[in-house]
């Protein structure tokens, strides 16, 4: 039986995305995988790009409400911003509670490569904790 991840941020635009599409990735056919924000604003074409240099298409995704989740039960629930984290709302089945304080590449001023630094930056960030996140789950799988 697949794991049910959802993975929340603020806007659900680049970070909260990102990872879902990594884990999606790395995760297989072991993991369900959706990502919601608080106040979704769609999914920023840096984000796309970023993923797209690593081979992970999410151009297909979509910036969905947390409000789309209500009463759905997960068994792991990952915060990738502080904002979501404080209003994280509670979801049946006391889901495993997972917090990662990621910089929203979203805010960053300056040049458009200065930009694209940062959604790589956060991508790279966002790949590393989820590996991690993969090693550490491997005894909680579902048979």
């Amino acid at each position: 039986m697949k794991q049910r991840v959802l993975i929340l941020c603020t806007g659900n635009s680049a970070r909260s995305q990102m990872a879902e599409g990594i884990l999606r990735q790395l995760g297989g056919d072991g993991y369900e995988v959706h990502s919601a924000g608080i106040r979704p604003a769609g999914v920023n074409p840096l984000a796309v790009e970023a993923m797209g240099e690593i081979g992970v298409d999410i151009s297909r995704q979509r910036s969905k409400s947390v409000a789309e989740f209500d009463g759905q039960s997960f068994d792991a629930v990952i915060t990738v911003c502080d904002s979501a984290a404080k209003q994280c709302p509670t979801f049946p089945g006391a889901p495993r509670r997972f917090h990662w304080s990621l910089p929203d590449p979203a805010t960053v001023e300056g040049t458009v490569e200065e930009k694209r630094a940062a959604f790589r930056s956060v991508r790279d960030a966002v790949q590393m904790r989820m590996r991690e996140f993969l090693t550490e789950n491997k005894g909680a799988q579902k048979d």
